[in-house]
């Protein structure tokens, strides 16, 4: 007998339908699977055996042929195992046909029939639901997430024996139900406990408020992490929307416990400087693994101590940081990942950290150059803002004055991207760091004192035509935290003042002043 069963495969962060199809006949008894498959997935076929056999239902000495089709797409896991092994009963007309018609299946079966998780449920829940499916069976560990779609039922099992009794058996299983709370990003660390460095806690805040990247440049000890670590509690709650998509990038990279559920909390990432660039982009053998940019998506990636990392690493950044996603070529394809991330990176003036105190510092000319000229000035160039940061006080630190909390910063963030979102509700983006060029126009209005000080600005620093809308965007969001709906000379100017094209020819001139 001729009988299809419903999967799914990944591809990238997303899945795509598999048609398990299975043919019961008379020949040479045994397994044979087929449809471009990884070895993980070719030896189901023992594992189904076995299990199938463990669960009560032995399979007879039958040709039995698995295709998972399309065959274009390359099937790496064992997420199949559930499917075929529901397949082959179907098949051997133990299970109706009309009975499994709309539902999908994935799983892993351990060789005593209990249903094992698999990464990427959440994919396959909402894959299903776009597919019109009305229900899909998870293991046990997986029910959390794939329960977190609306639309379509999730049954989560523990064994195989479990799934055919809610076919055969008089016991009916309830589907899961999720509930979503978004709350903010709360932490144990406070903006109110940095002491001094208000220019940095304000490039901090207009970068959350924008979504612009931010540079930390100052030496050893002046609080670049304790302030980087801090950002992610100043943004704004995480939406439905960037839940589902965050929780499907960690699903796929096996980094959801399965008690966790969906994620309410926006990402701190804060790889190594020794992150290689499959680490950083994301890459493996045959199908993609999301990287560090992929999984700070909706959050906050802080690489410290940038030009440590290797050159690869931090050129990789072009493209998700002006795109917002990044291309991996494999041999089976090219897969699109999201990278939608707040760039926060730190470095110091010079190896050691301390130029130009030349009572501390003794990097000569030549070392300083080279150390600054590791960021090249095309990654540079995609950094909205760059605070220098210097040691703090004393005073600073015995006063022991506390600044606004993270809790009322991110009100005010809060509030601005009101404002955004207002303005561009008729747009495909929406923050003012994402405004495409064509309609900086249209929406960074300024005021004739503003662009003349703008124009000055560029003859005189020497800008390219990207920095150029870069200010104005910034601009913008700085016009916004004031409540302005034009963009004023002030706002240009502490624009024109974060700005970090400097950094990059600042190894040119460090050999004046040594």
């Amino acid at each position: 007998m001729f009988c299809v069963i419903n999967s799914f495969a990944l591809v990238g962060i997303d899945a795509q339908p598999v048609r398990v199809e299975v043919d019961v006949g008379n020949g040479l008894p045994g397994i044979n699977l087929v449809g471009s498959l990884s070895a993980e997935v070719r030896e189901a076929r023992e594992r189904v055996r076995v299990a199938l056999r463990n669960a009560g239902y032995p399979v007879p000495a039958k040709k039995i042929t698995v295709n998972l089709s399309p065959a274009d797409i390359r099937k790496e896991g064992t997420g199949f195992d559930l499917a075929i092994a529901i397949g082959i009963l179907t098949g051997l007309e133990l299970i109706p046909q009309e009975l499994v018609k709309g539902t999908c299946f994935l799983g892993e079966i351990g060789l005593d029939g209990v249903l094992r998780p698999v990464p990427g449920a959440l994919s396959c829940a909402y894959a299903a639901k776009e597919e019109g499916y009305r229900s899909i069976y998870v293991p046990t560990e997986n029910g959390q997430e794939a329960g977190m779609v609306e639309g379509i039922d999730v049954y989560a099992v523990r064994t195989l024996s479990d799934v055919i009794e809610s076919f055969l058996g008089d016991q009916l299983l309830e589907p899961l139900v999720r509930e979503f709370h978004a709350d903010p990003t709360e932490t144990e660390e406070d903006f109110a406990d940095i002491s001094g460095q208000f220019l940095a806690k304000r490039g901090a805040v207009i970068a959350a408020a924008g979504g612009h990247n931010l540079l930390l440049l100052g030496p050893p000890g002046s609080g670049k992490t304790m302030l980087a670590k801090r950002i992610p509690g100043i943004l704004p709650a995480i939406t439905p929307e960037e839940s589902i998509e965050l929780t499907k990038i960690y699903s796929v990279a096996g980094l959801i416990r399965p008690e966790a559920g969906r994620i309410m909390t926006r990402p701190f990432r804060n790889p190594h400087h020794t992150c290689t660039l499959a680490g950083m982009a994301g890459g493996g053998a045959r199908l993609p693994v999301p990287g560090e940019i992929t999984l700070a998506t909706g959050g906050v990636l802080f690489l410290d101590e940038l030009p440590e990392f290797r050159r690869e690493c931090i050129e990789v950044l072009r493209q998700p940081l002006e795109e917002h996603r990044v291309v991996i070529s494999r041999l089976y394809g090219n897969y699109t990942l999201p990278a939608s991330f707040l760039l926060v990176a730190a470095m110091n003036p010079c190896p050691c950290g301390y130029f130009p105190d030349r009572n501390r510092c003794n990097c000569s000319p030549d070392r300083i150059r080279r150390y600054m000229g590791k960021i090249s000035q095309a990654v540079i160039d995609r950094i909205d803002l760059c605070v220098e940061m210097s040691a703090v006080p004393f005073q600073d630190l015995s006063e022991r004055t506390r600044g606004p909390s993270s809790k009322e910063i991110r009100a005010e963030v809060e509030r601005c991207r009101m404002i955004q979102a207002e303005r561009y509700r008729d747009e495909s983006f929406r923050l003012n760091a994402r405004l495409p060029s064509s309609a900086l126009d249209k929406y960074c209005v300024m005021t004739p004192e503003a662009e003349r000080k703008l124009a000055s600005a560029f003859r005189s620093k020497g800008f390219s035509a990207r920095l150029y809308d870069r200010i104005r965007r910034v601009g913008r969001t700085i016009a916004d935290l004031a409540g302005s709906e034009k963009i004023g000379e002030e706002h240009i100017t502490e624009a024109v003042m974060y700005h970090a094209t400097d950094i990059g020819r600042r190894h040119e001139q460090y050999g004046k002043f040594v």
